[in-house]
């Protein structure tokens, strides 16, 4: 049983994994590489850097898990 601290990290885990099983590896890849530009852009704002630094971090989880 993981520690109530550390569930939001294991939710983040398992959606890559979901998504990872559903699209495969190069879709993956491609669709982390999207999120990870698309955050970019958003955090050129200020109020889209709320959005945009979730985004890159998922987006960077996702193509780590892609290669690996």
């Amino acid at each position: 049983m993981t520690a109530p601290v550390l569930k939001p990290f294991t939710a983040i885990g398992k959606l890559i994994t979901v998504i990872l099983g559903l699209t495969g590896r190069l879709v993956a890849g491609i669709i982390g590489t999207v999120f990870i530009v698309l955050g970019a852009v958003l955090c050129i704002t200020v109020i889209g850097a709320i959005a945009g630094i979730p985004l890159i971090i998922i987006g960077v989880l996702l193509v780590i898990r892609c290669l690996f």
